[in-house]
C-alpha cells in the first residue's frame, strides 16, 4: 500500500511524502514559548486550539496516521508589467494553492479506503491546526532550515505542504528526522530585510514582510530599517538567498502594472484574482501595499542588481 501510495502521490505531482503517528512533537514547546513570547503578531488564530496543536489527533477523532505530503510551487519570481514583484507561491494565475492540494489529495484518500474500507481520513492544507513543518519533518521528508522553512535535500523549499489524518493504521518503517543542513550559513539572517530572522529559527513575525503585507490589516509603516525593495506581497528573501534554492529561473510577467492595480474596482478584482492567494488580503489591503512600495522606490536606492520599477 505504501509505495503504491508514494507512486500515485508523485504521478499527482508531490515531491516528497511521509508517514508518522499522532503526537506531541518536540517542536510544540518551541512554538507555544514563541506564543507566549508574543512573537506571533496579532495573529491570534495561532493561540487558539493549543490542544490541538498539542495532539492533532484530536482533529480527527480515531486517527491513527498522519501522512505529510510536499507540493512544489514554480521558481521564478513574478512581475507586474511594470517589474513589481509579489511572493512566488501566490501564484496569482492560479486557483489558491489550499483548493488544488486539496483537489489532489481527495484522489490519494482513496487509495486509503480501498486497504482500509470503513476508515475516515481528513485533508488539512495550510489552515487546521496542526505543526505542518514539524510533521513533515518528524515524517523524513526534510529539514527545517534556519529561515524557519522546510527545506527538501536536492530540491529547496519553493513547496506548499499538505497532510491527510486518517484513522487507518498504516504499517510503515519508522525514519529519523534528517538534521539541520544548514551548517555555518547565515546568508537568510543577513538577508531579512526587516531583521525579523533574530537568529537561527527564531522569527519575529510582527516585523515579517510575509506577515506586513497579507496578515496586517492596517496599512504598513515603513521605517528606514524595513527595506520593501519592488515586492507588495509576500517576501522571498529568505529563500532567495538560500543555497539549497541554488536553481535560479528568469522572471514571469503574468500581473498587470500597479497602476492598473490602483484604478481596479473590486469587482474586477474579484473577476481576476477572486479564487486566487490574492483573495486573503483583498484589494484595499494590496493597493495599500503597492502605494507603500512605490513611495518607498522612489526615495531610496536599489538593491545590488536590482532593476528600477517604472514608478510614475
Amino acid at each position: 500500500m505504501i509505495s503504491e501510495f508514494i507512486e500515485n502521490a508523485r504521478g499527482l505531482g508531490f515531491i516528497g511524502t511521509g508517514f508518522s503517528r499522532p503526537q506531541r512533537l518536540p517542536d510544540f514547546d518551541k512554538f507555544f514559548s514563541w506564543i507566549a513570547s508574543g512573537k506571533n503578531a496579532d495573529m491570534t488564530w495561532l493561540e487558539r486550539n493549543i490542544e490541538l496543536r498539542k495532539d492533532p489527533a484530536g482533529l480527527l477523532p480515531g486517527c491513527r496516521t498522519i501522512i505529510s505530503l510536499a507540493f512544489p510551487y514554480p521558481s521564478p519570481k513574478i512581475f507586474t508589467a511594470d517589474n513589481f514583484s509579489v511572493s512566488r507561491y501566490c501564484r496569482p494565475d492560479m486557483e489558491d494553492y489550499h483548493t488544488r492540494l486539496k483537489e489532489l489529495c481527495k484522489g490519494l484518500t482513496g487509495i486509503i479506503k480501498h486497504y482500509f474500507p470503513g476508515s475516515r481520513s481528513r485533508i488539512c492544507v495550510d489552515s487546521a491546526p496542526i505543526l505542518e513543518r514539524s510533521f513533515a519533518h518528524m515524517a523524513g521528508i526534510g529539514f527545517i532550515g534556519k529561515n524557519n522553512m522546510l527545506i527538501l535535500p536536492g530540491y529547496g523549499s519553493y513547496l506548499y505542504l499538505a497532510e491527510i489524518l486518517t484513522t487507518a493504521e498504516i504499517t510503515f518503517k519508522p525514519v529519523d528526522p534528517i538534521e539541520s543542513e544548514c551548517g555555518e550559513c547565515n546568508l537568510c539572517l543577513d538577508a531579512c530585510p526587516a531583521s525579523a530572522l533574530e537568529g537561527p529559527f527564531s522569527l519575529d513575525a510582527s516585523r515579517c514582510l510575509s506577515y506586513l503585507t497579507i496578515e496586517l490589516k492596517e496599512p504598513i509603516t515603513v521605517d528606514n530599517r524595513i527595506e520593501m525593495g519592488n515586492c507588495f506581497f509576500g517576501c522571498d528573501r529568505c529563500q532567495e538567498v538560500c543555497p539549497h534554492n541554488s536553481e535560479k529561473s528568469a522572471g514571469e510577467t503574468i500581473l498587470p502594472s500597479t497602476n492598473e492595480f490602483l484604478s481596479m474596482d473590486e469587482d474586477e478584482f474579484i473577476m481576476r484574482f477572486g479564487t486566487s492567494a490574492f483573495a486573503r488580503p483583498g484589494l484595499d489591503k494590496i493597493q495599500s501595499n503597492i502605494r507603500t512600495v512605490r513611495d518607498q522606490v522612489r526615495r531610496q536606492p536599489l538593491f545590488p542588481g536590482q532593476m528600477r520599477p517604472e514608478v510614475l
